[in-house]
């Protein structure tokens, strides 16, 4: 199974995955002044200082950068990267490493994680670059950079787990999937071998992660439960596979995901609520906690979209993407700092000028803005964070990935308006789409189609139990979460799609939370006057659906036996986090 993806603005939607896509291309993409502080620290090796990761920021954003460029091929965009680039490749030093570190003070701290970061970044740049010459620059850089690594680490050598006093060393063991990335690339077999240590040695100092998966270990009593690092860890497991094709370490990835999923994964699509960890989430996300600032971090929520597609490529399976959908629609959708807010810095106790994204979100009574993830000052003024750098990898991969090439045709496993045109050897096929999840219809119109039979797949949500699919009018049947339809396809077929989205009540100690189909509600103080008191639920459950506010995506009337209730979809909520009335939650306590 191999899904592709279409080139570069082949799609092009109207929808809000367009809106927020663009506002980070335009908000922080495009901003040189930024880039070049991200990459003036490979120059100052700044981080020495307090063993802080600043070098993560140039290759977390490249990323996002790079993938957002492939859905919105952006001149402007282009061109900055570029420049960033070339300026980043030209701080190698002599030994060949490129290191926010001095040779006096490496592989501790963040040092390698932030290496890791430079491999990932520029391979995310040399995908989309342009110039031959500097694609085989970039890849000779990237050569003499792992390298000077894997002289350095392995058996026999540094235990990749002694380089870092953080978690066990997972962090730095992390770098497993850049370096299976560099020996696609490249075929080198000095690449793959290290590859296979990083996942021998199994991630962390204190005990194998993947011995733990393996055993069906709890992610919440993992040798270590830092949630981003461990996830970013089988990610690489999940490339060994597509390099190697070897099922183990795909039915391993499978496993932590299942593991994750059923046990850490909260309504909105994250995990994590005492801190960036793994806590059991699924059933600890109702809980009053203290600290309410550092839950549901957006850094783990972008990881988890990125691990959850791509099972989905390489497998096909459709859970994946609605794990991705539920994420995007919710935990990331609402980090997004839309009106430009100030934050609350933690480290400085108090509000700063906003970044793009929030960092975390929360499910009990609080308000969004709280903490900058991964705060730290430049030396030569300014600062940033890590959620902040993370978040345009999301927003660009949902529409990025809404459809894709298969062998025989293309699948469409999340729904836009808009037009997408697959371009397939006999010719093109466009697609013109009206319709969203939140009115429960999706209309495709073929527009030009080649003389050939192909097959079109859409995802069929697990959400939805009553859906319904049309060809022209006539049903088309179909089952096991997806519609296929395999035809010579003709220019004015029209497949309509509809959706059931349901409502349901999800209790936890002695607290209710609702959904309406993939859109969690939630409470908004702003919104509802009685915003904090106990529900008195009725049964049955009626919650009834009403005329949207500007910026919500559905609204909701709860009926209670104290009267209605407003509820919306939660990536709404909390946005003005600055006003007094700005609280929201998930999770409302219940009147038995």
């Amino acid at each position: 199974m191999e899904y592709r993806y279409l080139p570069c603005g082949n799609q092009k939607y109207t929808d809000r995955s367009d809106f927020y896509a663009r506002f980070i291309l335009k908000k922080q993409l495009t901003d040189k002044a930024l880039w070049q502080k991200f990459v003036e620290v490979y120059y100052s090796r700044e981080d020495a200082a307090d063993n802080g990761w600043r070098g993560e920021y140039f290759g977390k954003m490249m990323r996002g950068a790079c993938l957002t460029y492939r859905y919105l091929p952006d001149p402007e965009l282009y061109d900055t990267l570029l420049q960033t680039v070339v300026e980043l490749l030209s701080a190698k030093d002599a030994s060949g490493r490129l290191s926010t570190y001095p040779t006096t003070h490496e592989f501790c701290g963040w040092d390698l994680w932030c290496r890791k970061y430079v491999l990932v970044g520029c391979l995310y740049f040399y995908d989309i670059c342009k110039d031959s010459a500097l694609k085989e620059r970039i890849l000779g850089v990237m050569r003499d950079h792992l390298d000077y690594i894997t002289e350095r680490i392995g058996e026999g050598k540094t235990p990749i787990t002694e380089t870092s006093e953080w978690y066990g060393g997972m962090n730095s063991s992390s770098i497993l999937e850049p370096v299976v990335q560099m020996y696609k690339l490249t075929g080198e077999p000095r690449y793959l071998a290290f590859a296979e240590y990083l996942f021998r040695v199994g991630g962390c100092k204190d005990g194998s992660v993947v011995e733990a998966v393996k055993k069906g270990v709890l992610p919440h009593e993992f040798p270590t439960t830092k949630a981003y690092e461990t996830m970013s860890y089988f990610e690489g497991i999940l490339a060994l596979y597509e390099a190697t094709g070897k099922e183990e370490y795909l039915s391993l990835t499978e496993k932590f995901a299942d593991l994750v999923f059923q046990n850490e994964i909260t309504l909105i699509g994250c995990a994590g609520c005492h801190g960036e960890h793994f806590d059991h989430a699924a059933v600890t996300q109702a809980n009053d906690v203290k600290d309410k600032t550092i839950m549901q971090e957006t850094c783990v929520t972008v990881t988890w979209i990125r691990l959850q597609e791509r099972l989905f490529r390489a497998t096909g399976k459709t859970a994946y993407a609605d794990h991705v959908e539920r994420s995007v629609l919710n935990a990331l959708y609402g980090a997004v700092n839309l009106f430009d807010e100030p934050q609350f810095c933690k480290e400085e106790k108090k509000f700063l000028t906003g970044v793009p994204f929030d960092s975390y979100s929360p499910l009990v009574e609080a308000r969004r803005g709280v903490g900058i993830g991964g705060f730290k000052r430049f030396a030569s003024g300014g600062y940033y964070g890590c959620c902040a750098c993370i978040g345009a990898a999301g927003t660009a991969l949902y529409p990025l990935s809404s459809a894709l090439l298969t062998e025989k045709g293309a699948v469409i496993p999340f729904y836009h308006a808009g037009e997408i045109t697959f371009p397939f050897e006999e010719g093109e096929l466009t697609l013109r789409a009206e319709g969203s999840l939140a009115e429960g219809k999706m209309q495709y119109v073929v527009c030009a189609a080649p003389l050939a039979q192909k097959e079109l797949t859409f995802r069929i949500p697990a959400w939805s139990k009553g859906s319904e699919v049309l060809l022209n009018g006539e049903q088309v049947p179909f089952e096991g979460g997806v519609a296929t339809l395999c035809r010579i396809f003709k220019e004015g077929d029209r497949l309509t799609i509809t959706f059931t989205l349901s409502t349901e009540k999800h209790l936890l100690n002695g607290k209710a939370a609702f959904t309406y189909g993939p859109f969690v509600l939630a409470s908004d103080q702003r919104k509802d006057d009685r915003f904090g008191e106990k529900l008195r639920l009725c049964e049955p459950l009626l919650l009834l659906p009403i005329e949207k506010e500007e910026g919500e995506e559905v609204r909701l009337l709860l009926h209670t036996e104290k009267g209605d209730r407003v509820l919306s979809d939660y990536a709404s909520c909390g946005k003005r986090w600055t006003e007094k009335k700005s609280s929201i939650a998930v999770w409302q306590k219940i009147k038995n």
